[in-house]
């Protein structure tokens, strides 16, 4: 490296150093409710300035009665309404599977969008999308995503030039990810071709190559145009991929320096050269789910490469705190974060970079 670019990554590192953060709130979205347990929480800050957070909650992950539910907190309350079902994962009158992870999304003519997945397992999902017209009040009646399509898989979308980037991946043939983009002009979907991943060594089977296992990719914005996506992993690091062309190609997954326990992670762009990651900084050591999900903290970056602690959400050993949502309110740039606290209750944090 030259002498010109340590001296420009000094100085990156050094102002991303320097950032500090206020919580401006921390707090419970509801008190212990019907469900025993629930997680993988998403969050929208809406255009009237309404927050909407929505989960999956029910007796454990994959049981049948497990249902989407969603609370919402209007602009100048300090309140969230009582969680409501907002889908469930009822067949006909003989079957039933569970709802996983759901991913809100508001469109530009104010239409709130909840995507969400049903299925007996993973490998059973099938993609599904309800939307409100009341800003999370009401929902429509469930509708099926075309035949192989998922929707986003964890993580909020991005809109580029009209068009519906959604971050996806699959889990039925290794851990693979993937693009599904919806044009707003035609109303059509379609989608990428798997993302290559780079050969890494094996962490289950020593002096063994195999291609980098990514899921739930998030999606950034650099300064000049280009998007990255941070991705969970089975490796340890948390994996980068690369779009110049707005998401129609990806670069080859690498591994970052950035640790990861197996666990799911979320980001956004806060300003074109200042990016916010929330994740677990913990590096798996044999991709193991049983590796901790705690602490949980907040890191910011001016590059997608180079991270630095900004605050920590929440710490307790042997606890779990994981699987977050953030996104930026508009109005402040401020953070709205959300996430899972010991697979009991979805936590609320109010972030002030």
């Amino acid at each position: 490296m030259s002498k010109v670019r340590l001296i420009l990554l000094g100085l990156l590192m050094s102002v991303a150093g320097s950032l500090s953060a206020q919580i401006l709130s921390r707090e419970f979205v509801f008190e212990p409710k019907a469900f025993k347990s629930c997680h993988a929480s998403t969050i929208a800050c809406l255009q009237n300035g309404d927050l909407v957070t929505a989960f999956f909650g029910g007796s454990y992950e994959g049981c049948p009665d497990v249902c989407i539910w969603v609370c919402r907190k209007t602009a100048g309350s300090n309140c969230w309404t009582e969680p409501a079902i907002a889908a469930d994962g009822v067949i006909n009158d003989t079957l039933r599977k569970a709802c996983y992870n759901p991913v809100l999304f508001q469109m530009p003519d104010g239409e709130l969008w909840l995507f969400f997945k049903i299925g007996s397992c993973v490998a059973d999902w099938s993609g599904w999308l309800t939307r409100s017209r009341d800003n999370g009040v009401t929902w429509s009646p469930r509708e099926p995503l075309p035949n192989g399509y998922l929707g986003p898989i964890k993580n909020k979308p991005v809109l580029i030039n009209n068009r519906l980037i959604c971050p996806s991946s699959t889990e039925n043939d290794g851990w693979k990810i993937h693009f599904e983009i919806y044009d707003l002009e035609t109303r059509q979907w379609h989608k990428t071709a798997d993302v290559e991943a780079a050969m890494v060594p094996s962490l289950q089977e020593p002096g063994k190559m195999t291609p980098i296992g990514t899921i739930q990719p998030s999606i950034i914005c650099l300064a000049d145009g280009t998007l990255q996506v941070l991705c969970r992993t089975q490796n340890g690091k948390i994996a980068t991929s690369y779009s110049h062309d707005n998401g129609k190609s990806w670069s080859r997954l690498e591994l970052t320096d950035v640790p990861n326990n197996c666990s799911g992670t979320d980001a956004v762009t806060l300003h074109p050269t200042l990016h916010v990651l929330v994740y677990n900084p913990v590096e798996s050591i044999l991709g193991d789910y049983r590796d901790p999900r705690t602490p949980l903290d907040v890191a910011t970056s001016m590059d997608g490469i180079y991270w630095n602690k900004l605050v920590t959400l929440d710490h307790e050993p042997g606890s779990e705190f994981s699987y977050p949502a953030v996104v930026v309110d508009p109005t402040d740039s401020t953070l709205h974060i959300t996430y899972t606290w010991k697979r009991q209750r979805i936590v609320y944090v109010h972030v002030k970079p």
